[in-house]
């Protein structure tokens, strides 16, 4: 497995995992219907324009063939959001098939790496409460600052705001 950072020709492979990893990861969480209708296009869009921004940080994980099966991104927080953290892990997804190998914890210290060279100290993560992965933040040393609601489709959910105050994990 090799971790490095995404380049502009990675787009179409970080949506594949985006939408794959969306539709598991959410699929008694969020609507059938919502997740039927993600678009690999859109998707790929997205991840190009993320890709070329200044103040973004995008690392992939490949198998040994090359082939994406991981992403982190991540960039400053947003102004007036959580001012006590500097980071924002904005997403980290691994395929199904590959997760419980190590991959996630790799992908994040790879990007803490980078937000360290960055002047960044601590970070935060934002996680659906339904969502599994919240463990694996817990088990890397994030606690939890905060609870709210978002919707996400017709769906009100719980988002669990996690944070690292210290991001030499």
């Amino acid at each position: 497995m090799l971790i490095r950072k995404a380049g502009i020709t990675d787009a179409e492979g970080i949506a594949t995992v985006h939408v794959d990893c969306w539709r598991t990861t959410y699929k008694d969480i969020i609507s059938e219907e919502f997740l039927r209708n993600l678009s690999y296009d859109q998707r790929t869009k997205l991840w190009t324009n993320n890709i070329s921004r200044e103040d973004s940080s995008v690392f992939v994980a490949e198998d040994e063939k090359g082939k994406i099966i991981g992403f982190t991104s991540g960039s400053g927080v947003k102004p007036r959001e959580y001012q006590e953290f500097d980071g924002d892990v904005t997403s980290i997804y691994i395929l199904e098939k590959c997760q419980g190998q190590g991959i996630g914890r790799e992908l994040l210290s790879r990007l803490f790496e980078e937000f360290r060279s960055l002047g960044f100290r601590s970070s935060i993560v934002k996680v659906l409460e339904e969502n599994n992965s919240r463990r694996f933040y817990e088990a890397m040393g994030a606690r939890l600052v905060e609870s709210t609601m978002v919707k996400i489709a017709d769906d009100q959910l719980t988002l669990l705001v996690y944070g690292w105050e210290d991001i030499r994990i």
